[in-house]
């Protein structure tokens, strides 16, 4: 497609390589164990399902919706932010609704950047974090994140955003992280709005994993700290939260120019998100929560199988503070492989199907992610199939 300029830039799907050959042993009959894509196995609560069901009977809602978001469910956004980090917003001009957050993330660089622009984002990082600038014409700057914790990549940050020539005009950030799983406090994005606010540069925060936390930890909203919204915008998606992957739901909120913005581009792209899943959206942000923590808690003790029955094979991964993800280190006997021929090894030899670490940029090839989406028996025969891998050397 070497006539096609815009799909030169953007590399062949590393995630396809492992997805080819998952399909492969499928097909000659063998059971693979699938820690591959981040896609939640459960289902979606039933008050929220029930609600869908209900709207969509009534015919008024089968026609265009709105691209910003219905208002309610705008306004349900802005009640969600204020219970839950007691930050103000208004309704018409800092909340739009997305279909989804990576449609909202690569709008959004559609709508602000040009080829003359550069972004900065953390490397590894989710592809849309990458490829949404990417697409959108402009340079991504990788801000290595070398020393696996929140002060080394904030101390990077410090470091690298004040001498980048030209000046970005964003700075991507996600946490908790997919894909290391790493988390940080409010102290971390009270330094970074400060630096950000003084270098004149946008933040763009995705919150996907803001319910998905794990013993004690509270995942921070960047918009808690005060004047954040002059400067940062943030995205959530109700896919992890509420189990709601394939409904394709969720939202921007914060700076009102880049909310302004994002919604004049989808204006054109758009008729915004099925009214009826619009509806279920707002039971979800304002119903009963129970259903998020028992969510929560699934992915808990998958977590508390895979990553001890991993350390006590000898494969040192640390336990995620948050996340639907295990963020693991290539044991040091296969590191030479790479992290595509070792989830390859993965694969063909425990059954086991892993994310390599280089789909998320050349400083994650050392790395392989499990995503928790396979149950706890079904860990613990992925766990057994490991096991005789690195016994068969």
């Amino acid at each position: 497609m070497e006539e096609f300029r815009r799909l030169t830039r953007l590399p062949a799907y590393v995630f396809n390589i492992t997805s080819e050959l998952k399909a492969a042993a499928r097909k000659r009959g063998e059971d693979i164990i699938d820690f591959g894509m981040g896609n939640p196995d459960g289902a979606t609560p039933k008050h929220i399902v029930d609600k869908l069901i209900e709207a969509a009977q009534r015919t008024a809602t089968h026609r265009y919706s709105l691209s910003r978001g219905v208002p309610r469910l705008r306004r349900a956004i802005c009640n969600w932010y204020k219970r839950r980090y007691d930050v103000d917003l208004d309704p018409e001009t800092e909340a739009i609704v997305t279909i989804g957050s990576k449609e909202g993330i690569a709008h959004l660089c559609l709508a602000v950047l040009d080829d003359e622009d550069t972004v900065a984002v953390p490397n590894p990082s989710y592809p849309i974090h990458i490829f949404g600038p990417v697409i959108a014409g402009s340079k991504v700057q990788s801000i290595p994140m070398r020393g696996g914790t929140a002060e080394a990549l904030l101390e990077e940050l410090e470091h690298d955003l004040p001498r980048m020539e030209p000046r970005p005009k964003l700075l991507i950030l996600n946490f908790p992280s997919n894909p290391t799983a790493q988390c940080v406090e409010l102290s971390f994005f009270e330094r970074i709005v400060a630096l950000c606010r003084e270098l004149g540069i946008y933040i763009i925060h995705d919150l996907a994993y803001a319910d998905i936390v794990f013993d004690g930890y509270r995942a921070p909203s960047i918009l808690e700290v005060p004047g954040a919204k002059e400067i940062a915008v943030e995205f959530f998606t109700l896919s992890k939260s509420y189990n709601m992957p394939g409904w394709r739901v969720g939202f921007m909120v914060g700076n009102s120019k880049l909310v302004a913005a994002l919604g004049r581009i989808k204006s054109y792209f758009d008729y915004g998100t099925f009214t009826p899943i619009q509806v279920a959206a707002i039971c979800a942000l304002d119903g009963p929560q129970e259903c998020v923590a028992e969510i929560r808690d699934i992915y808990r003790e998958r977590r508390d199988v895979l990553v001890p029955g991993l350390n006590k094979l000898g494969w040192p991964v640390e336990l995620p503070k948050a996340t639907m993800f295990a963020w693991a280190k290539i044991p040091e006997q296969y590191k030479g492989l790479g992290s595509i021929e070792f989830s390859k090894k993965l694969l063909l030899e425990a059954k086991v199907a892993v994310s390599p670490g280089v789909g998320f940029g050349e400083h994650g090839d050392g790395h392989v992610r499990f995503s928790l989406i396979e149950n706890e028996e079904r860990t613990r025969q992925a766990l057994r199939g490991i096991k005789q891998m690195f016994k068969a050397g």
